[in-house]
């Protein structure tokens, strides 16, 4: 870690929190001459403390260790671009419209990439009344292998199903354009189909 840098990046930040160092010092219940030290890049924060820095400043813990923020270049937010970042451990699920680090249970996690199903992850539509029917037929929905969401994304919306082991691997949205549906397995990643 680069004292020098990461000192400038928690000045930077507290000052567009608009905070004194003793207000910051405060907050983090630590002297105002730690905050002095570190903005000066004469001394680091403990590690234990980084979680709640990043917090209260509002800044990713790999990038405070860095000491370099990565701002996303602005797009139009096209949710037909949708990125989906999937945890191996817990299963959560999370999604940007544009690149972004993101963790979950100490791990970081990657972007998923999207392949076209085939073999055995053939999403299945039918249209009924309005309605998409979807499905995986004959996917095994055990707890070591099952599709863990599915997620109807058109150009200005994303609905997302949630499935667990041992429920059917099926689901329906109400049609509202023309779009993608993903179908993620945790055994074989990201699917998708466009409808």
């Amino acid at each position: 870690m680069d004292q020098q840098k990461v000192g400038q990046l928690i000045c930077e930040k507290r000052k567009e929190k608009g905070l004194t160092q003793k207000q910051l010092a405060i907050t983090l219940l630590v002297s105002e001459q730690a905050v002095s030290k570190w903005e000066r890049g004469i001394g680091l924060p403990d590690i234990s403390m980084l979680g709640q820095i990043s917090t209260v400043l509002e800044i990713p813990v790999e990038q405070l260790l860095k000491g370099e923020t990565k701002e996303n270049k602005t797009d139009s937010g096209n949710m037909k671009r949708l990125r989906f970042y999937v945890c191996k451990q817990c299963g959560n699920v999370v999604t940007s419209t544009s690149e972004m680090e993101a963790s979950c249970c100490g791990r970081k996690m990657k972007q998923e990439e999207p392949v076209k199903a085939k073999d055995g992850h053939e999403i299945n539509v039918e249209l009924i009344d309005g309605d998409y029917y979807v499905s995986v037929n004959d996917h095994p929905m055990t707890k070591e292998h099952y599709i863990s969401f599915f997620a109807y994304v058109t150009c200005n919306q994303v609905k997302l199903t949630k499935l667990y082991p041992e429920q059917s691997a099926i689901t329906n949205y109400r049609k509202c354009g023309h779009g993608y549906l993903y179908a993620y397995c945790n055994e074989h990643g990201l699917q998708y189909r466009l409808i």
